[in-house]
């Protein structure tokens, strides 16, 4: 059974299982219902699109025996079905997230089958993973955004400012396990007890000659792939561009060794991992012949710059400045994201990413490293107050968090709507060391 092949066993054809799927389809349907008459509105939303997704198949070939696993429609259901039975309201954040990634999976699934998207098992789950964690990170956004615009209290509850943020992080834990682990029960279930898949659901694989052909030509036309050079695109020479890198590299130093001779560890730490980060182009280029070239190379160091100088004051001193930083940190990551995966539909043979999906797959990897980059500050600021340190990431409570996943989205898009054309040369030689490591196109991935 080819890669492609192996994800359509998330459909069976099976009479029983199509019994039992319709059946706990009807109990979200129940969900709507009681949801609408109860006012939970997000409980009514989860609903109506867990069961668009689940039917979606079924609708498509007008057949209602094209459904997914009994067992994944009821791993979606089992938040609701907590709620109604168990004599114990859900504590954490774990259930609702498991329900979340099947969702997740499901629609990964119809995509690779209904649209030009192409995935294989490995790669299909590390973006169900990826899912859930930035869905955990945008239902909160949300959440604040309806408390903030409408006067609800989904959050902003009455409660301090640190006590939410406290809870929030608390639950984007949950969500990043629940994710982790949904992720490693999906790929056990396709790689070892996935059953015989409808047929369908399946999909042919691409051949080699269509997927050499995606270097030169995109999805659904004709026009070769843009490809822009940011050095040429930013008004000032190459040699001053690098010069400008340096200059920062000194700045940075500059700052650490003000760090050390006023004592604040924040600072130091900042300058130190800004000053080292700075030095990563040049080792992609040096030691794995990544082409990054010197508007890459400034964009990357005024990131981190800006970062690192506003822990010495800027940040306390000019209110937008977080922004600022956030923002164009989040491009940054959003270029990284946007550079593998476009890398790997390069080289993978079955994988095949049209232009939407890299849209929606950058923003997705954002807004989960997001999430990383939130939990990590608070775990951070949690330590340093334990130690009686004063932290070197801190955070500043529940709007300063979801302030920061905004701007971070708001570079995520901006990367992923006009940024992309800087990167095509470093996804082609991204997509050439692959080739070159694990000789030629494959797309089994770690294990197969």
């Amino acid at each position: 059974m080819s890669d492609t092949d192996r994800l359509a066993a998330a459909f069976v054809e099976s009479s029983r299982n199509t019994m039992l799927s319709w059946l706990l389809v009807a109990v979200l349907v129940v969900v709507i219902l009681g949801g609408g008459y109860l006012e939970r509105y997000e409980s009514v939303l989860f609903g109506i699109v867990a069961i668009a997704v689940i039917a979606a198949p079924a609708i498509a070939f007008r057949d209602p025996t094209v459904m997914p696993p009994w067992y994944f429609v009821g791993l979606i259901c089992l938040p609701v079905l907590w709620e109604a039975f168990a004599p114990q309201p859900l504590v954490t954040a774990v259930v609702p997230s498991l329900a979340l990634a099947t969702l997740g999976l499901l629609l990964a699934v119809e995509l690779h089958r209904f649209t030009q998207l192409r995935l294989v098992p490995w790669f299909a789950v590390v973006l169900t993973t990826l899912f859930a964690m930035a869905m955990g990170g945008l239902l909160n956004v949300l959440r604040w955004s309806a408390d903030v615009l409408v006067g609800t209290t989904f959050l902003l509850d009455g409660r301090s400012q640190d006590a939410i943020n406290a809870a929030v992080m608390i639950e984007l834990g949950y969500v990043t396990v629940a994710g982790v682990v949904a992720g490693a029960i999906f790929y056990y279930y396709f790689t070892r007890v996935a059953p015989e898949p409808d047929s369908r659901m399946t999909v042919p694989a691409r051949s080699t000659g269509e997927a050499s052909a995606t270097r030169s030509v995109e999805e659904g036309g004709d026009e070769p792939v843009d490809e822009t050079v940011l050095s040429d695109r930013l008004g000032i020479s190459v040699r001053r561009q690098t010069q400008l890198v340096r200059i920062m590299q000194l700045a940075l130093v500059g700052l650490l060794v003000y760090g050390l001779w006023t004592l604040q560890l924040p600072v130091v730490t900042n300058a130190v991992l800004a000053l080292l980060i700075t030095f990563i182009p040049a080792v992609l280029e040096r030691d794995y012949h990544i082409a990054v070239e010197p508007g890459l190379a400034l964009w990357v160091t005024t990131a981190v710059f800006l970062h690192a100088i506003g822990t010495a004051g800027l940040y306390d001193a000019i209110g937008p400045y977080d922004h600022l930083t956030h923002t164009l940190s989040a491009t940054v990551v959003a270029a990284a994201g946007y550079a593998t995966l476009r890398g790997i539909h390069l080289h993978g043979e079955s994988i095949h990413l049209p232009r939407w999906a890299m849209f929606a797959f950058t923003v997705v990897f954002v807004l989960a490293m997001g999430v990383v980059w939130e939990l990590l500050e608070f775990a951070v600021d949690q330590g340093a107050l334990l130690l009686g340190m004063e932290p070197i990431l801190a955070q500043h409570g529940i709007d300063d968090t979801i302030v920061d996943m905004i701007f971070n989205t708001l570079g995520a898009i901006i990367v992923a709507a006009w940024g992309t054309v800087y990167l095509t040369e470093v996804s082609e030689t991204f997509a050439d060391l692959l080739e070159e490591r694990f000789g030629g196109p494959d797309d089994s991935g770690p294990n197969g």
